[in-house]
Formats: C-alpha cells, sequence, structure tokens
C-alpha cells in the first residue's frame, strides 16, 4: 500500500490527496497553494468545508465578503500558525502580500452545515509539550476544541519533534470507534524538515500484521492514514513538522488508542 506522496515543485495549486486517492481515504482533501508575489487564486469550496493554513509568507483570504488580512508567518519553525475556516458552498480568494512565496496548506472534508468564516491568530493556537524523554513533542492545535460548534467534522494542528525524537508514541489508532475509548477519523500528514535536506521514517502497522510498513519521509512530502497505529520519528539532527488533519464519520472528538503492547512507556520513569 503506498501511502506516501512525494514532495512536487509547483506554482499555483496542486491536489495531493483527492478523488485519485479514494481507495485509501474516503473523507479527506488535501492540497498546496503556492503564490508569486502579487499572484491571486480563487476557489470555490463546493460540497467540503476547508481550512487554509498559511505555511509561509503574507496574504489576504476573502470569504464570501469577509476579508482577512495582514495574515502573515515566517515558516512553521519560527511562529505558530494562522489559518482561516472556509464553509461549504463559499467563494474564497487568497492574494499574496509578501514580497516572496507564500505557501498554504488547503485541507478539505465533505460536511452538509453551513457555519461562519473565521480566522485563527497565532495567539489562538493551543500549544502544549506531549510526552517524555525521547518520545516529548510539541503539538499546536490549530482547530479543534476552539472551533466545537463553528466547524462540521474537520480538525486541523501541527507536531513539532526534536531531532531524534518520536511522536505519535506510544503509537496509537483512531480507526475503530468505541465511545470514550477511541475515535474512527481519516488522517493526513504533511512534513516540513529544518534544515531542509532532513527526513524522518514513518512506520504505520495493523496488530494482525496485514500491515507493516516503513517510509523514509522528505521536506514536503505527505502521508495518508486510513487506519492503523502511526508513530513517526525524527532523523538525528533535524527536527520534523507535521501538519496534521483528519475527520470521521462518527463524531467530531480526537480520542486516540494507544497500543497495549507499548503502552507502558508512560509509566516508566
Amino acid at each position: 500500500m503506498m501511502l506516501v506522496i512525494r514532495a512536487q515543485e509547483q506554482v499555483g495549486y496542486r491536489e495531493i490527496v483527492g478523488e485519485q486517492n479514494e481507495g485509501n481515504l474516503k473523507l479527506l482533501r488535501f492540497g498546496l497553494l503556492s503564490l508569486e508575489p502579487g499572484k491571486a487564486y480563487t476557489h470555490q469550496s463546493d460540497d467540503c468545508e476547508t481550512v487554509l493554513v498559511l505555511l509561509q509568507g503574507g496574504c489576504t483570504i476573502s470569504v464570501s465578503g469577509t476579508s482577512f488580512e495582514g495574515l502573515t508567518r515566517e515558516n512553521v519553525f519560527k511562529e505558530k500558525a494562522t489559518a482561516v475556516y472556509v464553509p461549504v458552498g463559499a467563494e474564497y480568494t487568497v492574494v499574496n502580500t509578501a514580497s516572496g512565496e507564500t505557501e498554504i496548506a488547503v485541507c478539505r472534508t465533505p460536511a452538509t452545515e453551513r457555519f461562519k468564516p473565521f480566522v485563527v491568530k497565532p495567539e489562538d493556537v493551543w500549544s502544549r509539550p506531549v510526552g517524555k524523554d525521547n518520545f516529548l513533542r510539541e503539538v499546536h492545535d490549530i482547530v479543534v476544541k476552539n472551533a466545537e460548534g463553528r466547524v462540521g467534522r474537520i480538525i486541523v494542528g501541527e507536531t513539532f519533534n526534536l531531532p531524534g525524537n518520536w511522536s505519535s508514541y506510544p503509537p496509537h489508532k483512531h480507526d475503530d470507534y468505541q465511545s470514550g475509548i477511541e475515535a474512527c477519523m481519516e488522517e493526513v500528514y504533511h512534513y516540513r524538515m529544518a534544515p531542509e535536506q532532513g527526513f524522518g521514517f514513518q512506520s504505520i502497522y495493523t496488530t494482525d500484521g496485514s500491515l507493516d510498513e516503513v517510509f523514509r519521509v522528505k521536506h514536503k512530502d505527505s502521508f495518508m492514514i486510513p487506519y492503523g497505529y502511526h508513530p513517526v520519528c525524527a532523523a538525528a539532527g533535524y527536527q520534523l513538522y507535521y501538519l496534521w488533519f483528519m475527520a470521521g464519520e462518527t463524531d467530531r472528538t480526537m480520542i486516540p488508542n494507544d497500543d497495549p503492547a507499548h503502552s507502558w512507556v508512560r509509566q516508566e520513569s
């Protein structure tokens, strides 16, 4: 099962996860928008709710007559995220207001209820350390609890691994709905490395061994997680970042379920 989509430089919009990937994911659509200075991009959200996450640069984003101006981010490692929520059935326009390239992650999932557009600024992002020792990482919630009642099903955040450290660890999954124990959600990762020539290792496996793969992931690669445990590790010397977003059909609740074979590391002193 080929779950990695390799990086590809492209000006304009590039669909990375879409209808061509429906054999793996049913609910998630993902792309990257790259705009040169002064350029604009207009699109219809159609039947998908959309979160536009600014990765670098500066822009104005207008959504059905509501304009969010002065949005900036040096890069994902230097500043917290800025994002804009676009409801279903809305037209949006992104204008690059920076002197260099502006890059935006476009996260989409089908939805039915229409909400109001809103902006998430860096001060609205909830950051926290998760784990300990060499599985300590920093997690940023962008559109999670702060968006309850303002979105349909989409959840978006970012994770930062220090060099050599693990995240999504102990290995967890969210593919078998059990109320209060485990959510059922698809997920997509999009990676960045610092320095850019770095890499990480992305694992995905199931208890029965029907899926058991490890991929070397690099700067601007993306990864689809239809099911299974999915820990990731940064190579020594390189910081690893990934944007993550997810959606499920049952409810909008983040409840990962640890692999019981490895959950003991949480208690180890």
